[in-house]
């Protein structure tokens, strides 16, 4: 990772964000390069693919740092949030199992168990506006790949990451952001039902603690 990367990286958020980046932003997201560069020069030689989870609460800057990402390295980028639970699966016990706001085993059917496919891995987007499964999008097989949102370092997926990124937020800082994407009216549902089903998952299976290669906050 050259200084000329770091300068990319700036441009990418400012052009995001369409203001001038926090230093602390850039330096973060520059050392969490410098760490991927890392994996994926050991994994070549091995020819092995370098997989990231980037995991925690809603309004954290997991997508921001997820597209990020993606500008730099030209890699795959996966959203959990296109794989919540369809209408058949919404039912009461499932709301009630740690981690059961999405569809954890079509994730891992349709993309997880076929990130070394040559031939590119073919998944389906559940659309929550229509609440309905969008047609098969096919991406291509890629050295690395991130898998961004919240759920995404679920146990179910066993041990498939190189790296797991916990981006954390104050809860304040969360509702601001929250209200600002989502609107006054939705805040409610994040904070009585969404936002508790995520701190249920994180303090079950401890996704706090098994994200210790890298902490950020966006």
């Amino acid at each position: 990772m050259h200084m000329r990367q770091k300068k990319e990286i700036e441009e990418i958020l400012r052009r995001r964000k369409k203001t001038e980046p926090p230093e602390q932003m850039t330096d973060m997201i520059y050392s969490l390069c410098c760490v991927i560069d890392s994996l994926l020069w050991e994994r070549d030689k091995e020819q092995r693919k370098v997989n990231i989870a980037i995991d925690g609460p809603c309004g954290g800057g997991k997508s921001t740092l997820g597209a990020v990402l993606q500008e730099v390295y030209d890699c795959n980028l996966f959203h959990m949030d296109d794989f919540f639970l369809r209408v058949e699966q919404r039912t009461p016990m499932r709301y009630r199992e740690p981690g059961g706001n999405v569809d954890y085993e079509r994730f891992k059917a349709e993309v997880l168990d076929h990130l070394s496919d040559t031939e590119g891995i073919a998944y389906r987007r559940f659309d929550c506006g229509t609440m309905s499964m969008e047609e098969s999008r096919r991406v291509p097989c890629n050295r690395l790949n991130i898998i961004e949102g919240s759920y995404s370092c679920h146990p179910y997926f066993g041990e498939v990451y190189a790296l797991r990124i916990f981006v954390d937020i104050d809860p304040d800082r969360q509702r601001e952001r929250i209200i600002a994407r989502s609107g006054e009216g939705m805040w409610g549902r994040f904070e009585a039902e969404w936002i508790p089903m995520e701190h249920k998952y994180f303090d079950t299976f401890r996704i706090r603690e098994k994200c210790r290669d890298v902490r950020m906050n966006l």
